[in-house]
């Protein structure tokens, strides 16, 4: 569920205005029905032009109504659509009105501010003004100006990093989400170049992407003027989450790993290991996106979802 209050309004009225579309609501109900689709298609069952359906699926796609994806195409790739939520709750009352009986738990970790990790050229960091260290040399992720970096890439390994946890003794813990922005890794850059990369909680796999290449077919948004346009520009946005029941990657779900076998109660932190794994049938390595590079402006965060008992 999206929880919107009066007190952010800027944010309340960018959603607002997203809904205020009968064309985007359209949008987000074929989405309930055939769970993903691509911009042509959404055109075509909803017979409108290719550019009004990109054009409102890019304001849907900038609330965070719905994610977006891009996949091989017969003419470099194509944007694949799904919903982000279900429900849509604003508060206009923040004094006298809903409380959710979920509470939040929410942290944000900077890309650079990994506690372990071990990589395999190409490898490589940078923050938004410079390079860090000399690439393809893996013992300079020791290096101390690392925790600088916004930008993290290997081709192998792994990178682990510390969430604290900080709740509430009595609290029971009902949901634990991941979300950041990342795509595969190759020299420059590549669209057609599939990574099979893997997350662990606590030691457990929960899942795996295959992200579809590694994304240079424009800028990023939020790139610095020195980042040079051969390089790797963008990634995706993804979201994994584990409840009581499943783990699910952007709502679709990927293992059985349910809360129960995460150990989450046993440790004062949660630890996330991002990775490519020895066996894995696409060795494409990894890109990390934090604040400063690719689409989106945020570095890797943690929200969980607990109940006070």
């Amino acid at each position: 569920m999206l929880e919107l209050s009066i007190n952010e309004p800027e944010e309340l009225a960018k959603v607002a205005h997203a809904l205020s579309s009968p064309t985007r609501l359209s949008i987000i109900k074929l989405l309930l029905k055939h769970y993903k689709l691509n911009v042509i298609e959404i055109a075509d069952l909803l017979q409108i032009p290719v550019s009004t359906a990109a054009t409102n699926i890019k304001v849907l796609e900038d609330t965070a109504l719905i994610l977006t994806e891009l996949q091989p195409a017969s003419r470099g790739a194509m944007k694949v659509c799904r919903r982000n939520f279900d429900d849509v709750h604003m508060i206009l009352n923040p004094i006298a009105g809903y409380r959710n009986p979920n509470q939040t738990y929410f942290i944000e970790m900077p890309i650079g501010h990994f506690s372990d990790f071990e990589v395999y050229p190409t490898c490589g960091m940078a923050n938004p003004q410079r390079m860090i260290i000399p690439e393809d040399d893996p013992s300079s992720f020791y290096h101390p100006e690392c925790k600088t970096a916004e930008i993290i890439w290997f081709r192998q390994g792994w990178i682990q990093y510390r969430f604290p946890k900080v709740l509430p003794v009595n609290a029971r813990i009902q949901s634990i989400e991941f979300k950041m922005e990342l795509c595969s890794e190759a020299p420059n850059y590549n669209n057609d170049w599939p990574s099979d990369i893997t997350f662990w909680v606590n030691g457990v796999e929960v899942g795996t992407w295959k992200s579809p290449g590694d994304f240079g077919d424009h800028r990023g948004k939020y790139n610095p003027p020195w980042w040079n346009d051969t390089s790797t520009q963008y990634g995706i946005l993804k979201s994994f989450r584990v409840d009581d029941q499943r783990s699910t990657l952007d709502n679709e779900r990927v293992s059985g790993i349910t809360l129960a076998e995460l150990g989450l109660e046993s440790s004062p932190f949660i630890s996330l290991r991002i990775g490519i794994k020895p066996d894995a049938a696409h060795k494409g390595g990894v890109n990390l996106f934090g604040r400063g590079f690719g689409d989106h402006d945020q570095s890797i965060t943690m929200n969980i979802q607990y109940l006070v008992e």
